[in-house]
């Protein structure tokens, strides 16, 4: 920044964008003296229950224990089965002990399925970037109060509400990695089997063996419909047989 003889302040020329700067990628040691890790936890399961009223009970009980919460709780019905699906945010310090708690008297897994994030060297280039916006807020300020043209103000000033703008969404990415880190998400699923329509209780194995049992039905009923029609096939055959054969000395 320089001052003309009129005393006139000359703004320098805009400052690159800071998505054009480039940085150098963070490199993150095994040492404690370096930021802590930054890992996103979260889990998914799907068991049977004998009483979902007991089960869900157990869950709410480790839910108090471990300081989590419920973020969502959704009841239904599908096929021969009534459910409820919980998603749970819960300390990411405390997230096996809650699975342990929950998965307690479970015998099978329908499913379980549990992934970590590392999201440490984005968080490290998102702060970055965030510092090197508020370094660019602050010498803007410095030139907003040695300006002395309204033109000048309102041309810094336009430049200042971009940075903070840009300032505010990087505060808000990192508020978002904090969260999801800070709280893991647990979906819990579990359903009991109900009993149809002839009142009989269809369990998971029964239906694959009735899904075996429904295929060698049809390959048998394949094979009486072939022996019922048989004498029509042979007939048939021997039909065509004449006529091949008669088509035949025909061409010679």
């Amino acid at each position: 920044m320089s001052v003309n003889e009129v005393g006139t302040v000359l703004l320098p020329p805009p400052p690159p964008k800071v998505d054009e700067v480039k940085f150098v990628k963070p490199v993150i040691a095994k040492s404690e003296e370096n930021i802590e890790q930054k890992i996103i936890k979260t889990g998914d399961i799907r068991f049977e229950s004998n009483d979902l009223e007991e089960t869900y009970s157990q869950i709410i009980a480790a839910v108090k224990k471990h300081h989590a919460v419920i973020q969502n709780d959704t009841e239904g019905k599908d096929n021969n089965s009534v459910f409820r699906r919980l998603a749970v945010r819960v300390p990411s310090k405390n997230f096996d002990l809650f699975l342990d708690d929950i998965s307690k008297g479970v015998t099978y897994f329908d499913n379980k399925e549990i992934s970590s994030q590392d999201v440490t060297e984005e968080y490290i280039d998102v702060d970055a970037r965030l510092k090197a916006k508020k370094v660019l807020e602050a010498r803007y300020l410095e030139l907003l109060k040695k300006a002395n043209k309204v033109s000048e103000m309102l041309e810094i000033e336009a430049q200042l509400s971009t940075i903070r703008e840009e300032i505010e969404a990087k505060e808000g990415q990192l508020r978002y990695m904090q969260s999801q880190v800070s709280m893991s998400t647990i979906t819990i699923e579990f359903y009991k089997t109900v009993a149809n329509e002839g009142g009989a209780t269809i369990s998971y194995v029964s239906k694959i063996w009735n899904a075996i049992k429904s295929g060698f039905n049809e390959i048998s009923n394949f094979f009486i419909v072939l022996l019922s029609i048989w004498p029509f096939l042979i007939i048939l055959a021997v039909i065509l047989h004449f006529i091949r054969k008669r088509f035949k000395k025909k061409i010679q």
